[in-house]
């Protein structure tokens, strides 16, 4: 079934700060090419038959492209992102303002979360990531407004910062995920859950392999995550690789870069 993305250009990424273990300031970032490689992305979709729409980037912050911080949508509901960075607060009022001149149903999150880079979402429940960037109170308000169970993952590696550099849905009732990136208790309830869950190795981790967008069928995901792409063509997954290499200079990858909108259901 075709998807309904958000995405943001990113005419004003630079790397002029270190929020996460992957950003180096002093190593800066060529624009041109992310754009060119985040254009690569848009076409992939688009290919695949998902709707893409677009919010203008506002000059001043260069990590607006990873839409999947501004919001998290389920039902057709808003729940807004509260960056635990200032030097990214201004995207989550951004993002809200954008899903309310449309015409959806918002709520301005009174806890810090960044969105779906922590919330990711599965037919019967939302994964929730916490230990870096979003509150664990945030999850319990994400599930009074949006009415599904949150389960709470604890993620204990910096690198993994989000939980979406760590685990990505491969449909609506099964993931992939890297282990190490977990609590022991997280770890538990992942394999309790997701006996069959693709598991990944830390060459691929350590790519943002796990990073990656799939539609059920399809998985979009960074090329460099060699030994991931093979376990899953063997599941039967059709894969496409994309070169985000610019743009994980700033810690993100494919599905950073996506901001899914679920309508009602």
């Amino acid at each position: 079934m075709p998807k309904h993305f958000l995405m943001c250009r990113p005419d004003y990424f630079t790397v002029e700060y270190a929020i996460n273990p992957w950003m180096h300031p002093e190593a800066g970032a060529d624009r041109e090419r992310a754009i060119r490689q985040w254009e690569g992305l848009k076409s992939a979709y688009e290919e695949l038959g998902h709707q893409v729409s677009l919010i203008d980037p506002i000059e001043g912050l260069p990590d607006m492209v990873f839409a999947a911080n501004g919001a998290l949508v389920v039902g057709g509901r808003v729940y807004g992102a509260r960056f635990a960075y200032p030097q990214r607060a201004a995207e989550g009022p951004a993002y809200l303002r954008w899903f309310a001149e449309r015409g959806y149903p918002t709520m301005e999150p009174s806890h810090v979360n960044e969105g779906e880079g922590d919330f990711l979402t599965l037919d019967e429940v939302i994964l929730a990531g916490t230990g870096f960037r979003t509150d664990v109170v945030a999850h319990q308000e994400a599930q009074e407004y949006l009415g599904r169970p949150v389960v709470s993952l604890t993620l204990v590696d910096p690198r993994y910062y989000h939980l979406d550099t760590a685990l990505f849905p491969l449909d609506g009732h099964n993931v992939a995920y890297y282990p190490e990136a977990f609590s022991p208790g997280s770890l538990a309830v992942l394999r309790r859950m997701f006996p069959d869950a693709v598991v990944a190795t830390a060459e691929d981790a350590a790519v943002l392999g796990l990073n990656a967008v799939s539609d059920g069928t399809n998985v979009v995901i960074n090329a460099e995550a060699t030994n991931l792409q093979l376990e899953l063509k063997r599941r039967g997954y059709e894969v496409i690789p994309v070169d985000l290499s610019e743009l994980r200079k700033a810690g993100g990858g494919p599905k950073c870069c996506t901001l899914e909108i679920r309508g009602e259901n």
